[in-house]
């Protein structure tokens, strides 16, 4: 039967966290990010950007509480990585939530060189709400500031909510490795 199973992967839960790591390997400095975030012990699958209706927002504290070691743990991430001394690197997951709790929202990633903190969040999270406000025939024009089209997304009603959670690190030395992790960890 199709669209029967007896195991249901749609997440109820999800938190949010960020981490950075440094190491003269890049494997090992994307462990230490993972480290950083808390969740180095989980078996990491990518997954793509639907946000589940109902889905409930945790704190990363409790959301690590629902975590075992060897866990398979679905997230949507983002992360970023260079050797290059003094280079600015971010990460970023955007969220936007509908104002029907019946309704899916987005997660996007974002990663970038160069950028603050905040500008990388912002781009995540202008990917997230297009996403979103595209899926529900929001008219906007694409090509406008997120600032600009964030007033329309909300004065829609249709979308609630907008925020990301966003790593930058500057690379320390030549040589070694400075890797940058923002994710969205769902708990099932």
């Amino acid at each position: 039967m199709i669209g029967h199973s007896k195991y249901n992967f749609v997440p109820r839960k999800v938190f949010f966290t960020k981490g950075v790591g440094q190491h003269r390997h890049k494997l090992r400095s994307f462990e230490l990010a993972l480290r950083d975030a808390g969740i180095q012990h989980q078996n990491l699958i990518l997954v793509s950007s639907i946000f589940p209706p109902r889905c409930q927002i945790l704190s990363k504290r409790e959301g690590l509480l629902n975590l075992k070691p060897g866990n398979i743990t679905f997230c949507v991430f983002a992360t970023n990585s260079t050797n290059e001394k003094s280079r600015l690197i971010a990460a970023s997951v955007g969220l936007a939530v509908p104002q029907d709790k019946d309704g899916y929202g987005y997660l996007s990633e974002y990663y970038g060189f160069g950028m603050s903190e905040e500008r990388a969040g912002r781009h995540a999270e202008d990917l997230a709400a297009s996403m979103l406000a595209s899926s529900l025939g929001i008219d906007f024009d694409d090509n406008l500031a997120f600032e600009s089209k964030e007033h329309i997304f909300k004065m829609s009603g249709k979308i609630i909510k907008t925020t990301n959670i966003t790593q930058s690190a500057i690379g320390e030395q030549n040589e070694y490795w400075t890797t940058v992790f923002a994710g969205a960890v769902f708990i099932l």
